[in-house]
């Protein structure tokens, strides 16, 4: 059983664990599978409006899909938390990601 599979079940179980549904994303993400991780990172964002990691990843996951308009808010976003709680290296990343958006 692959992680992906495992943390599925995991989701089927208990659809309102976010954490289950972010290590469902981030197997999926290793898997690469990101259309699929998608709705599970969007679900985890809008849980946490201060969870920095999910809209990072969401970001990078709808950059790699081709969807860099729908990728952007959240790229924003995950900078904002970045600056407020202290991140300089995701920050600094992010502010790449961004600049390379336009």
């Amino acid at each position: 059983m692959s992680r992906s599979q495992q943390f599925a079940a995991l989701v089927a179980k208990q659809p309102d664990n976010e954490l289950f549904r972010f290590s469902l994303a981030q197997a999926l993400l290793a898997e690469n599978r990101a259309a699929e991780a998608v709705e599970h990172l969007e679900s985890c964002a809008r849980k946490k409006a201060d969870w920095m990691m999910p809209r990072i990843l969401l970001g990078k996951a709808l950059v790699g899909l081709n969807r860099r308009t729908a990728a952007k808010p959240w790229l924003e976003d995950a900078l904002k938390l970045a600056v407020e709680q202290n991140h300089e290296d995701p920050e600094r990343e992010l502010r790449e990601l961004l600049k390379d958006l336009g």
